[in-house]
This record gives structure tokens, sequence and C-alpha cells, in this order.
């Protein structure tokens, strides 16, 4: 079986991450979108709203299964089976970056192998940071994130 894990925080979860994963679907039997739990980072939103949103998202896609993981991403993958890791990529910086990790993934994971997909154009510019900006701000996030999610973000959000 292909396997393959698309960590990450999802914090939240842009129309880019939805992007890749479904244009990731055709390439394997199944993908773990997997949240990286880092009690030392502060995330905007909790993990349970991130994981109640990955999986509105992905309802009715049985390939995708989505978990939360500690430590390492290797530990993770092997855990699940996966031979490949998902990430994407929206610029130059990105793959510098992505391509070190993936680098010691592989020495690490026992060959485990990265597999990159480049952004789209509408959605290179989109990252979870900026979203989080964006939203501190109480700017309007609404074009970057999946409309299934934008009104319940907004309801956390004002509670």
């Amino acid at each position: 079986m292909n396997i393959a894990v698309f960590p990450g925080s999802f914090d939240p979860i842009t129309n880019g991450h939805v992007d890749l994963v479904e244009r990731a679907l055709p390439l394997f039997d199944k993908i773990y979108v997997a949240v990286g739990v880092n009690s030392s980072k502060q995330s905007l939103f909790p993990l349970e709203k991130r994981i109640e949103w990955l999986q509105s998202v992905f309802k009715g896609k049985d390939k995708v299964e989505i978990e939360t993981f500690e430590g390492l991403t290797v530990n993770y993958a092997e855990q699940k089976r996966a031979r490949f890791l998902l990430r994407g990529l929206r610029n130059a910086s990105d793959f510098d970056y992505e391509k070190t990790i993936s680098q010691l993934n592989h020495i690490i994971g026992d060959n485990l192998e990265t597999l990159f997909l480049i952004s789209k154009p509408e959605f290179s510019h989109i990252s979870s940071t900026i979203v989080r900006e964006i939203i501190k701000g109480k700017g309007n996030v609404a074009p970057f994130i999946p409309a299934a999610i934008a009104h319940q973000m907004y309801n956390s959000l004002t509670q």
C-alpha cells in the first residue's frame, strides 16, 4: 500500500493545504493528514478545533485520515507504515528549508521519501502564518481558508 503523511500544524488549514491533499489523492492509497503537537509552540486555535475543521473539510474522502502526533514525523510515519511525506512548496525559501528537512528525514527515517508538490499560483501566497496575522488584525480570511470552515472559524474567535 502506498501511504503518505502530510504533517503540519494546520493552524489554520488553508486552501493551499486542501489543494495539495486533493492533488495527491490519486497517487496514494491513504493520506494521513497529521497534526503535529508541539507543547512549546503557542497555537492560535485549539487542537480539538483544528481536528474538527480537518475532519469537516475532508469528510467523504475515504483515503484521508486525520490524526495527531507528538515527536518526530519520521517516527509517526513509521508507525503508519508510510513510505512518503507530502509537502508543498510555495517559493524558493520553502524549497531550501524543505530540502534540508527531507534529507534529514531520509537518513533517520529509513529511506522515507518526501514528495514535493508545487503550489498552484493562486495558492502560492497563502500560509497559515499569514492567515493567523490577518485574523489577529481582524481582517477577512475567507478567501484563504475552506468555505466549509470560514463561518465556524469566526464563531470560535468571537466566543
